[in-house]
C-alpha cells in the first residue's frame, strides 16, 4: 500500500504539493501575525492575511517549476 507522500506527488506533482503546503502555512503565520500586531479579531486578522499568502503561493510554484526546468537542462 502507498503512503499519503507518495500518492499526492504522483497524483499533483512535487511542485504543486509544495506550494500549497507553503501557502498554508504562510496564512497562518500571516493571520497570527495580523492579530497580534493589530489587534483586530481573528476573523478580520484572516481576511488581511489571505491575499498577499496566496499571490506568494502562486510565485512559489511559478519559481519552483522554472527552477526544476533549469535544474534539469543543466544536468
Amino acid at each position: 500500500m502507498k503512503n499519503l507522500k507518495t500518492v499526492i506527488l504522483e497524483n499533483v506533482g512535487e511542485s504543486l504539493t509544495l506550494a500549497i503546503i507553503y501557502t498554508l502555512g504562510h496564512i497562518l503565520i500571516a493571520i497570527c501575525v495580523v492579530k497580534f500586531v493589530t489587534g483586530t479579531n481573528w476573523y478580520d486578522a484572516g481576511l488581511v492575511a489571505l491575499i498577499e499568502p496566496c499571490i506568494n503561493g502562486i510565485w512559489f510554484y511559478v519559481l519552483h517549476k522554472l527552477w526544476r526546468t533549469y535544474e534539469q537542462k543543466r544536468l
